[in-house]
């Protein structure tokens, strides 16, 4: 008898897609659990946390810190919905979809739409600036004016990137469709419908708990999960041993493997972020449901060694900047100017 692992030791990327197609079916009955075991407890954290508002604003912001996780965990189950792997049913799965992109505010089709372009040029050189954290080679960077420089330079500071960038992303990108999607009603209207519907809500929260509800709960809950989820998305593919490649040599299934990370998070992280860590898998075959990538691991210990790097090993990547075309590495401002 062979086993998994007997039969994967030369697998090419592209032979790994007809490997995963036996992990794609989602099971609807599973799925529906950890959509409850997501939302009932944010929905009660908030409540308490607007009750302990009364009494503690320490203790209201702790409780609302804690329920960003929540909040990250149903962002990245719409991101399941996404690509057509949360439910058997893709319109019920893009409706759920929709619902939770008024709580994590993200119009879910302008935001499913910028997603399936990433996945379609992830690693690609000549495709950059739609749905990725924009990347300069070390030629295009010496290239610009010092200007120019500088404002890359802000751009990718950890402050900027992890602290401002989440807050701009939701609080403001996310109103309206950009790019190409301007010209299409469709984008218009999910960007509207959903910033309608996170108008009223924000509304009723002031209502009911006050200016306090808002900046000791709603704020704190929001900008934790949005500065998590923009980190998680930053080192999934801004490691050093990342994969770009001009068009010419762009392949797409070679980038999904060796240029999507295996962030191998703690257990209670890894069900917080619903294994988004497993990233490589997820891009060479994103119809899997996230409850299945831990499968995938288990049965095939190649994919489990591939791209990985733990919790304390991704505090690296904050300082990778430019993409080295020579070394084929991603590398330090510092390191650039050296080489």
């Amino acid at each position: 008898m062979i086993r998994p692992n007997d039969q994967t030791t030369n697998m090419t990327a592209r032979d790994w897609v007809q490997i995963l197609a036996q992990y794609r079916e989602p099971s609807n009955w599973r799925s529906s659990f950890e959509l409850g075991v997501s939302l009932i407890p944010f929905i009660l954290l908030w409540v308490l946390a607007v009750w302990v508002s009364q009494f503690s604003y320490i203790g209201a912001f702790l409780i609302s810190a804690l329920n960003g996780l929540f909040l990250l965990r149903l962002f990245c189950i719409q991101h399941d919905c996404g690509h057509g792997s949360f439910l058997g049913n893709r319109n019920v799965s893009d409706w759920i979809g929709r619902a939770l992109g008024v709580v994590t505010l993200t119009p879910y089709d302008v935001w499913r739409r910028t997603h399936s372009i990433h996945h379609s040029h992830a690693g690609d050189l000549d495709q950059r600036g739609i749905g990725d954290v924009m990347t300069l080679t070390v030629e295009e960077y010496h290239q610009r004016t010092p200007f120019g420089r500088f404002m890359y330079r802000a751009y990718r500071h950890p402050l900027v990137m992890f602290g401002l960038g989440p807050t701009y992303i939701f609080f403001l990108q996310n109103r309206v469709p950009l790019g190409r999607m301007q010209r299409e009603s469709k984008y218009w209207v999910s960007a509207m419908g959903t910033n309608l519907a996170v108008a009223a809500i924000l509304a009723a929260i002031v209502y009911v708990g006050g200016f306090a509800a808002l900046f000791l709960v709603f704020l704190p809950t929001t900008l934790i999960a949005a500065s998590i989820g923009v980190w998680l998305f930053y080192v999934q593919h801004q490691f050093e041993t990342t994969h770009w490649d001009a068009a010419e040599d762009w392949k797409l299934h070679d980038a999904a493997l060796h240029g999507s990370s295996h962030y191998d998070l703690p257990p209670i992280l890894r069900w917080f972020t619903a294994n988004i860590g497993i990233h490589h898998v997820h891009h060479l075959y994103s119809r899997i449901p996230f409850y299945r990538l831990t499968e995938v691991l288990r049965d095939h210990q190649d994919l489990v060694e591939c791209s990985r790097m733990t919790l304390l090993q991704s505090l690296k990547c904050a300082s990778l900047d430019l993409w080295d075309e020579k070394s084929r590495r991603l590398v330090s401002f510092a390191a650039a100017r050296r080489a």
